[in-house]
């Protein structure tokens, strides 16, 4: 008998009469108020996932996904390793690479940079850096034709381009008649790449795989294998079954250890930006507080009535959390919705008002992302939407408690 009752008063409640229109202001403040905080929360969380997973991919689209070392630090006869590794499960691509420091000088210009030795018919299997050339191709690096590829970033600063000479030196030295002296080679610039990320195009070149070997006293061994796996996400499994696999004898670690400290720090900005606008989200919900105190002040003589005719406190909790409820479930609703489609469209929003108002809110010529990404988790959408209606169901509870002591005797003495 009371079910039905308690939700068709906690409705009729939600309708205001002209004497409680100021109470009706006020709950459309609430709602409107959870609806722009979940909104926002869902947006902003969304444009965080796409910064993230852009700068994923164009981190992941540079370095392998794992990667197999000799324990001593170099692999001898890396061809049989290669081929025993491309067999296993999960393992996409395989490709040698030999690394090391070195400083690079043009004219009057000197940077420090890391050097990687590739082969390029097997380089394509594990990165996208060929895909990323803006001058040449990786094809144009020939085993010894000492011939050197450069970030973007770091031939502009060196102020070479494709076809002039620089001087690579190396932290190995040569015992001459002068005395020791650091090795030094001439490579040619075939060729520049830019992935979009400072760390690689302002700090990476790249050689042939032979011609690096030579330079570092290695040859015919390696500096590693680098692997593409068939689920990057899952990498830190995967390089543990390989390194069961591949005995004691190599070192096998993935992204997620070279990273990691980057990664972990995007991911904390994104828990704290979730409590920060959480925090939005929960004074409007608390705003129902307010409303429903309103509502309950206004309505002592209905619920003194009520209470007379044998409705019981917790049916009057009941009926004002039901309100509550109303109020919070309607401002979720619309948050969430709203969010949604600001999340799906933040690409196509975002020019829209550059566009009108001539301005540009990432300048390409500033940073290496010039477009706003985004990036819609249905995880986050639940859990935003859960929280907004937690937190309105929490607010009702306080004056749906002062409305169930209510004492009938008092309020009608004067009715």
């Amino acid at each position: 008998m009371f079910r039905p009752l308690i939700f068709f008063i906690g409705l009729r409640y939600t309708r205001a009469k002209r004497r409680t229109q100021f109470i009706s202001f006020i709950t459309l403040t609430s709602v409107l108020g959870i609806a722009l905080g979940v909104t926002a929360l869902i947006a902003v969380l969304s444009v965080m996932n796409g910064f993230e997973a852009e700068l994923r991919e164009r981190i992941l689209g540079m370095t392998a996904h794992s990667t197999i070392s000799g324990r001593f630090g170099q692999l001898e006869n890396w061809q049989t390793l290669a081929e025993r590794t491309r067999k296993l499960p999960h393992v996409e691509g395989v490709a040698p690479f030999t690394q090391g420091q070195v400083m690079i000088n043009a004219d009057r210009q000197v940077s420090g940079s890391m050097l990687q030795g590739i082969l390029p018919e097997y380089e394509a299997n594990v990165s996208e850096v060929a895909a990323h050339m803006t001058q040449g191709q990786l094809s144009d690096l020939k085993s010894g034709e000492f011939g050197i590829v450069l970030g973007i970033e770091l031939a502009h600063y060196l102020g070479v381009g494709v076809g002039e000479k620089l001087t690579v030196i190396t932290p190995q030295v040569n015992s001459t008649p002068a005395g020791i002296l650091p090795r030094l080679k001439r490579f040619t610039v075939v060729g520049t790449f830019q992935v979009g990320m400072y760390e690689y195009d302002r700090n990476m070149a790249m050689i042939h795989l032979d011609d690096a070997g030579k330079l570092f006293r290695i040859e015919p061994a390696v500096s590693g294998l680098r692997l593409k796996l068939d689920d990057l996400f899952n990498a830190p499994v995967i390089t543990q079954d390989l390194a069961d696999a591949l005995g004691d004898d190599y070192r096998v670690s993935d992204w997620t250890k070279a990273h990691s400290n980057f990664f972990r720090a995007v991911q904390t900005e994104k828990r704290a930006m979730f409590i920060i606008l959480l925090l939005i989200v929960a004074v409007a919900a608390f705003n129902i507080v307010s409303t429903l105190v309103m509502v309950v002040t206004d309505k002592r003589g209905d619920i003194a009535i009520l209470k007379t005719q044998g409705l019981s406190d917790l049916a009057v909790m009941g009926i004002f959390i039901v309100l509550g409820c109303v109020i919070g479930s309607i401002g979720t609703l619309l948050g969430t919705a709203g969010g949604v489609l600001l999340a799906l469209n933040v690409e196509t929003i975002v020019p829209a008002i550059e566009k009108a108002f001539g301005i540009h809110f990432m300048a390409a010529d500033v940073y290496y992302i010039s477009e706003v990404p985004s990036k819609l988790s249905w995880v986050d959408v639940y859990w935003i939407a859960g929280m907004a209606f937690v937190l309105s169901l929490l607010a009702t509870l306080y004056p749906a408690w002062q409305a169930s002591r209510i004492n009938p005797a008092e309020v009608l003495r004067y009715e």
